[in-house]
């Protein structure tokens, strides 16, 4: 059996290795490195892929949430809600811009962010939502829009996680999540389900006015070149990840397809077992692309069995083992602990198991397999 990675990226590179090197070797050749054909490109061809108006590419994922936030102008004080249970650079870079970050609790099933608690959080401080599509699952939009839309609220998607999954909305239109809201925010981590080989990020928005201003705060804040207009960054995609990043897009419903169907195959197996609770998705849909497979563990030792893992040689992860709530940076006497019943003992239970587009199924059966041998025994 072929060793069991995390997240196997040497494998899927092997298979575009010819498209991918032509593109590196096209930059090497051209000497174009920053802001050349390739970064056009690639923002071209996802702007057709995602049905987004503008596409701005910049350095990396955790940017572009703060790029978005800048460019809707909020001033230090107003009130960011997100979710508790997501990776830090949510609420790292609304700390960063002097905002005032709002934590709010998840939804146990989806492990989104809960819409109950997003009302009640609301004040007349508030000026945005960030939810965000965590795991590879999209958020409930269409009622954060309608949250939004009563408040006069932007809604900024962190869509890192997320890229080529479908919202189906109440109606059954299905739409790239990512579009949904007023400005969105994604991620080319290399392990991300579209990943380059370096750090890399985008922003998406169907606003005119508000890509113009994006466009010049990635740039330094200019338009023109010496003439600095809004307050800026320096933030840019680099044209060899562009390059990496326009071989590995039109293969993306591919390789999300691998997933779910690696996600079958791992709930089929789990399926029945009373201390396993498995991610609830619609194989036929596309609103689930698994950038991670998350299970919950019940009435047994998350912890031990990690090591059970481990100890075989299968890689696992808890994502994530500490509230947002409770980290060091972001204690605020403002939350309290009966706020987060959820996200607490989501933290108890999750475990994340290999996912990637890789993954055979020698490996799924014995990953699987050394699962229910620890929960069984």
């Amino acid at each position: 059996m072929k060793k069991i990675q995390m997240v196997d990226l040497k494998s899927q590179y092997e298979k575009i290795k010819s498209t991918v090197d032509a593109s590196i070797q096209e930059v090497l050749d051209t000497n174009t490195y920053i802001n050349g054909p390739l970064v056009h490109q690639f923002q071209k061809n996802l702007e057709d892929y995602l049905g987004a108006k503008h596409v701005i590419p910049c350095a990396n994922g955790t940017d572009a949430l703060q790029i978005a936030m800048m460019g809707l102008g909020l001033q230090p004080g107003d009130e960011v809600i997100t979710a508790d249970f997501t990776f830090a650079a949510t609420v790292e870079v609304i700390a960063l811009l002097q905002l005032t970050p709002v934590l709010v609790d998840v939804d146990m099933v989806n492990m989104n962010i809960d819409i109950e608690a997003i009302k009640k959080a609301i004040t007349p401080k508030t000026k945005a939502i960030v939810p965000v599509h965590l795991f590879g699952r999209a958020a409930s939009m269409d009622a954060i829009m309608e949250i939004a839309a009563e408040h006069n609220l932007y809604v900024i998607e962190d869509n890192a996680q997320a890229i080529g999954a479908d919202y189906i909305s109440k109606s059954g239109t299905k739409t790239k999540v990512g579009v949904i809201g007023h400005v969105a925010a994604t991620s080319f981590f290399p392990s991300k389900n579209l990943g380059c080989y370096g750090d890399g990020g985008a922003i998406f928005t169907n606003d005119d006015k508000l890509a113009h201003i994006i466009r010049g705060i990635v740039n330094h804040g200019m338009y023109e070149r010496y003439h600095h207009d809004v307050v800026g960054v320096n933030s840019r995609l680099d044209s060899i990840q562009a390059g990496v990043l326009n071989a590995k897009l039109p293969l993306l419903d591919e390789y999300n397809k691998a997933r779910r169907l690696a996600a079958t195959k791992y709930n089929s197996a789990f399926a029945g077992n009373a201390h396993i609770i498995t991610p609830d998705f619609d194989a036929n849909e596309n609103d689930h692309v698994f950038h991670q497979y998350v299970l919950r563990i019940i009435d047994a030792d998350r912890n031990a069995l990690m090591q059970h893992l481990l100890d075989k040689g299968i890689p696992c992860a808890i994502y994530y083992p500490i509230p947002l709530h409770s980290q060091k940076a972001y204690l605020d006497p403002r939350y309290k602990e009966e706020q987060f019943p959820v996200t607490n003992q989501l933290v108890q239970e999750v475990i994340a198991l290999p996912m990637h587009t890789e993954l055979d199924d020698e490996q799924i059966k014995f990953i699987t397999d050394s699962v229910l041998e620890f929960l069984n025994k």
